[in-house]
């Protein structure tokens, strides 16, 4: 009995143990749902919160955003009203002129309608009077003014005409009187020879050398006449091209400094020298356009300007004349109201051809022609200089202006000497008809012109050929030069054999 109560007590506590355990299960499962719960509302919130943050500061910088971009659409349409505004009282004071203007019109129209009408009665009544057509009256009354004021009108004309050109020739005179005070430069004469002075007599034996053959070598290699015994303790360079006389003159200078002076050092030192006068020209070129305000030349153009320095034109220096010229033609040109930087660079160029006229073909105003035409100058440039010996129709003011600047330069009483200029044309003419020969390589025409010494290609001509074009050139020269006296004609023809022991 007392085992089946202990096996119920022990069956109901079992039971029990379960429900409780079950109840303590469950107990614990409803602790743990709702701290999970509570932890899922404190995310929630969170995450809540940082949305209405984000939506805050979106919102924030939305309103940031389209202040800034409604901003100048606001100050636009402001500046549109407020030139509207401006516009429109435009509008209205032209529409106020616009209606001055017509009611002037029509006072104008009504006061012609009105003059006519008097003069329409005015001729009404004399034909009435006279019993004349009213085309007949007309023609009696301007009959009658014509010859009541003819003599009044005919000296009121004279004295207008005569004021006018009076007014005219005093402008034209003070503008030029003007022009020549501003730019008064002065003129050397140019000489034809230059003068080396010697440190000794034993270098004057070095420089003629063993039977003159040093001073031989110097004048083929220069082209000038060496004159030895004329001024003691000097040597006498003469040569009708200034340009051969400073390059004869830097490379004697040279050659007397080293002393070492044999026919191969000589060739070698003028050749040297020839580079050097090449650099200078160049320089001179370019002082000269900087110095007449001439900008933008071509390099070539200003090498060729440069060249000018060593041609002389009746005496005067081409070089120094065609800048005087740049800056009267300026002057001109500001004062006529004319293209100022057309007529200096015209006129400093004027001359251009001359630095190749030896060498080219045809009139120095031809050749300067084709030259700028070359080197892509401004049209108005070409048509300025090229009037300048009339040879051109004068198209533009520059033009005239160029012609009459060319003139003030040469015709101001020291700037030329004619017989100079005449003297080196005559020179020049004789070497361009030598060497128009074939085979003929060097032609220099010395003592003053009287003699000229041609270099001949030995392979081109020979021995016997050399007496056959000696006679064709002087030949020539007495058909188609005038010349004083004789001139002398000597044909030179050297082999020479180089060779070279390694």
């Amino acid at each position: 009995m007392s085992l089946k109560i202990i096996l119920i007590m022990l069956a109901l506590s079992g039971v029990g143990g379960v429900v409780l355990g079950y109840v303590l299960r469950v107990l614990i499962g409803l602790a743990q749902r709702g701290s999970i719960e509570l932890e899922i509302k404190q995310k929630l919130l969170a995450a809540k919160e940082v949305a209405a943050k984000i939506v805050a500061e979106a919102e924030f910088r939305g309103e940031v955003v389209e202040t800034e971009r409604l901003a100048p659409i606001e100050e636009r349409e402001e500046k549109l009203s407020s030139r509207e505004e401006r516009v429109a009282a435009r509008e209205t004071f032209l529409d106020e002129k616009e209606n001055e203007v017509r009611e002037r019109e029509q006072e104008a129209a009504r006061a012609k309608e009105s003059a006519e009408h008097l003069a329409k009665e005015r001729s009404r009544e004399l034909a009435k009077a006279a019993n004349l057509s009213e085309e007949k009256a007309r023609e009696e009354l301007f009959s009658e003014i014509e010859h009541t004021y003819e003599e009044a009108i005919l000296l009121r004309l004279q004295k207008l005409s005569a004021n006018g050109r009076e007014r005219l020739e005093d402008k034209a005179r003070s503008i030029l009187t003007t022009t020549i005070h501003r730019l008064g430069n002065a003129v050397n004469a140019e000489v034809m020879s230059l003068s080396v002075a010697l440190p000794s007599d034993e270098v004057k034996g070095k420089i003629i050398g063993k039977e003159g053959r040093n001073i031989k070598a110097f004048e083929r290699a220069t082209g000038v006449d060496v004159l030895i015994d004329d001024v003691p303790d000097r040597i006498m360079l003469s040569s009708f091209d200034p340009l051969r006389r400073h390059i004869a003159k830097v490379a004697l200078e040279k050659l007397i400094v080293d002393g070492r002076i044999q026919p191969a050092k000589i060739e070698e030192t003028v050749e040297k020298t020839r580079a050097e006068v090449a650099e200078i020209v160049k320089q001179k070129g370019e002082a000269a356009a900087y110095e007449a305000g001439v900008i933008g030349l071509d390099p070539k153009l200003t090498a060729l300007l440069g060249r000018l320095h060593f041609r002389t034109s009746y005496g005067q220096n081409i070089l120094q004349h065609s800048i005087e010229m740049a800056h009267i033609a300026g002057m001109l040109a500001v004062e006529l109201g004319a293209d100022a930087d057309v007529a200096r660079t015209a006129a400093l160029l004027h001359d251009i051809g001359k630095a190749v006229d030896h060498e080219v073909q045809g009139t120095h105003v031809e050749i300067g022609r084709r030259i700028l035409e070359k080197f892509g100058a401004d049209k108005r440039i070409i048509v300025a200089m090229q009037s300048h010996h009339e040879e051109y129709p004068y198209e533009t003011p520059e033009a005239v202006i160029v012609q009459v600047a060319d003139a003030i330069s040469g015709s101001r009483p020291g700037a030329r000497r004619d017989t100079v200029d005449r003297y080196l044309e005559r020179l020049g003419d004789l070497e361009r008809l030598a060497t128009a020969f074939p085979g003929v390589e060097k032609v220099y025409a010395i003592a003053a012109g009287r003699e000229i010494r041609v270099f001949v290609n030995p392979g081109k001509v020979t021995d016997i050929a050399m007496h056959t074009l000696a006679r064709s050139i002087a030949k020539r020269i007495q058909d188609e030069l005038k010349y004083p006296g004789e001139i002398k004609v000597n044909i030179i023809r050297e082999n020479r054999v180089v060779e070279f022991a390694r």
